[in-house]
C-alpha cells in the first residue's frame, strides 16, 4: 500500500483547478492507498494573510474536502500547522538547501515579480516547506496539478540530497500521480495563466449556478475565427480546455466542428460552458451547504486528523534527529 500526500493552501474555497488538478485524484485513492490530506495555511503566510480571515479560509477548505468526498474514515485529513513537526522537518531540510537552485524556481520569480514589496525568504522557500510536508510522512506519490511538477522534482533533489549527505537511504523519492495520464492544469477565465484566487479568474466548487453563469459570461473572447481550421488564441484555447474536463466528447466535437467551419458563437459555447461546469459541481455545493453548519462533525475531523498525522510525523522526525546526530544527553 502506497503512501499519498496531498496539500492545498488555506487561500479560501477550492476551485475547479484544485477539484480537476489533485482533489478528484486523491478522492479515487482513498480506497487503495494510505492517504494524507492536509491544509496548507503555513504556505499561506506567504502572501500575508490577515488574520481575522486566516480560521476562516482554512474554514471553507476544510469544508470543501469533505463536501468534493474526501472521507475521514479512509484518509487522514489535518491542518498543516496543527503539526508542528512539519516545521521542524522544514528547518532541517533548509540546511541542504541553497540560495542559487531556491531563487531559480519559476513560482519564486513569478511570485516575486507580483508582490516586489513582499519577497520573504518563505516565499523563497517554499520548496522546501513543500518537500516537509511531504517528506514527513516518507510519501510515495503526490498527486500534484502541472504548475508544481517542478516542487515535486525539488523534493525528489532534497531527499536524494539528505541521503547522500548521512550515507542513508531513509527518504524515499516520491513520484506524481496521476493515473498515468498527463497532469492536468485549469486554466482561468480571464484569458491567460492557471485558474486561481488570487488572479480573480476562478470558477469555486461553492459558487452559485447564478455566480458561475456570470463568470462564464464575462470570460474574454474575440470576433471569431476568419479562416477554417485556423489555431486557437490562448483566451478561446483556455475555454475549450475546460470545456474538454466538463463537457461530453460530442459536445466538445460540435463546438471543435463550429469553430473549424467559422460559424461558431461564443454565446452557444459559454452557455453550454456554464451548463456543464454547473452540473459537476451542483452535488458538491448541495453537500458543502449541510457540512458547513455542523460544527461538531469539522472539530472531530480535525482534532483526528492532526493526531494520527502527528503520530506519523513524530516518527520521521525523531530518525531525521537520530540520523542528523542530535542525541540527548
Amino acid at each position: 500500500m502506497d503512501i499519498v500526500l496531498s496539500g492545498i493552501r488555506s487561500t479560501g474555497n477550492l476551485h475547479l483547478g484544485n477539484y480537476y488538478g489533485a482533489l478528484r485524484n486523491f478522492i479515487k485513492m482513498q480506497d487503495e492507498n494510505k492517504c494524507f490530506f492536509f491544509i496548507a495555511d503555513i504556505h499561506s503566510l506567504t502572501t500575508h494573510p490577515d488574520p481575522k480571515i486566516l480560521h476562516g479560509n482554512v474554514r471553507n477548505v476544510l469544508v470543501d474536502y469533505l463536501a468534493a468526498g474526501i472521507d475521514p474514515e479512509k484518509s487522514v485529513i489535518y491542518v498543516q500547522s496543527e503539526v508542528p513537526e512539519v516545521a521542524e522537518l522544514y528547518l532541517y531540510l533548509n540546511m541542504h538547501a541553497y540560495l542559487g537552485e531556491l531563487s531559480k524556481t519559476t513560482s519564486f520569480k513569478e511570485k516575486a515579480r507580483k508582490q516586489p514589496e513582499n519577497v520573504n525568504a518563505g516565499l523563497l522557500t517554499y520548496p522546501t516547506l513543500m518537500a516537509a510536508d511531504i517528506l514527513i510522512h516518507n510519501a510515495d506519490k503526490v498527486p500534484v496539478g502541472k504548475d508544481q511538477e517542478q516542487h515535486l522534482e525539488m523534493t525528489r533533489r532534497f531527499a536524494r540530497r539528505f541521503n547522500n549527505f548521512y550515507g542513508v537511504e531513509y527518504f524515499k523519492e516520491p513520484v506524481a500521480y496521476n493515473f498515468g495520464q498527463e497532469l492536468i492544469k485549469i486554466p482561468g477565465l480571464d484569458g491567460s495563466g492557471k485558474m486561481g484566487k488570487s488572479e480573480g479568474n476562478a470558477i469555486y466548487l461553492a459558487d452559485s449556478p447564478k455566480d458561475i453563469e456570470k463568470k462564464v459570461k464575462r470570460a474574454l473572447t474575440d470576433s471569431g475565427p476568419t479562416e477554417p481550421h485556423s489555431v486557437k488564441p490562448d483566451y478561446i484555447e483556455n475555454l475549450f480546455t475546460i470545456l474538454r474536463v466538463v463537457s461530453a466528447p460530442d459536445v466538445v466535437q460540435h463546438f471543435e466542428d463550429k469553430w473549424n467551419t467559422c460559424e461558431i458563437r461564443y454565446g452557444d459555447l459559454k452557455k453550454q460552458l456554464a451548463e456543464d461546469i454547473i452540473k459537476v459541481t451542483a452535488p458538491i455545493r448541495d453537500r458543502i451547504l449541510e457540512i458547513e453548519k455542523d460544527e461538531a462533525y469539522l472539530h472531530k475531523v480535525t482534532t483526528e486528523g492532526a493526531e494520527k498525522a502527528r503520530e506519523s510525523a513524530g516518527k520521521t522526525v525523531r530518525e531525521v534527529r537520530e540520523i542528523m546526530g542530535f542525541k540527548a544527553f
